[in-house]
């Protein structure tokens, strides 16, 4: 039997949802990501079964004040997702100033922090625990590649880009 353990990067599946509605006029931000990670086990062979998704993302709670309905919707999304079986790992926001060339001042932003680190995390430990045989990681940058490529040197011997490998296997799916 194949396991198969998703970890899914909330912050870059939210923003690729935004952009199918700008070029479609569809909103797919209640996507059920746990039918998505189901629909694509065949991929992974006839043995395959979905053993764990994980979903990392931030709530930004910067913006209760200006939109307290966003939060609210949030952390309902969150809590559809945890009822469908999916496990949530949450970072956080930190406020950053940047200096703006428009406005020649500074300007507050909000950055989202540990999202990627903690995925990066969770690949070394899935391996390390011998948790799974394939692992795919949804996600829309390339933050993770050191991650990868250390996965690669810690267990070259479980670890392949190809899918029809009986071994551990760590297939990325950028959006």
């Amino acid at each position: 039997m194949n396991r198969v353990i998703f970890l899914i990067d909330g912050f870059n599946i939210y923003h690729s949802t935004l952009d199918i509605k700008r070029h479609t006029g569809y909103s797919t931000k209640w996507l059920d990501l746990a039918s998505l990670c189901k629909s694509y086990i065949h991929l992974f062979g006839k043995g395959a079964k979905v053993e764990t998704i994980y979903y990392f993302s931030a709530i930004p709670y910067y913006l209760e004040a200006r939109n307290p309905g966003k939060i609210k919707r949030h952390k309902n999304y969150i809590e559809c997702l945890e009822s469908s079986g999916i496990n949530i790992e949450l970072g956080r926001f930190k406020v950053k100033y940047i200096f703006c060339d428009k406005c020649r001042s500074m300007v507050l932003k909000h950055e989202e922090k540990e999202t990627d680190v903690k995925i990066a995390i969770k690949v070394v430990e899935i391996f390390l625990n011998d948790n799974c045989d394939t692992t795919v990681i949804v996600t829309g940058d390339t933050d993770l590649s050191p991650a990868i490529r250390k996965c690669r040197t810690l267990f070259p011997d479980r670890l392949s880009i190809s899918v029809l490998d009986s071994m551990t296997v760590l297939f990325i799916i950028l959006l």
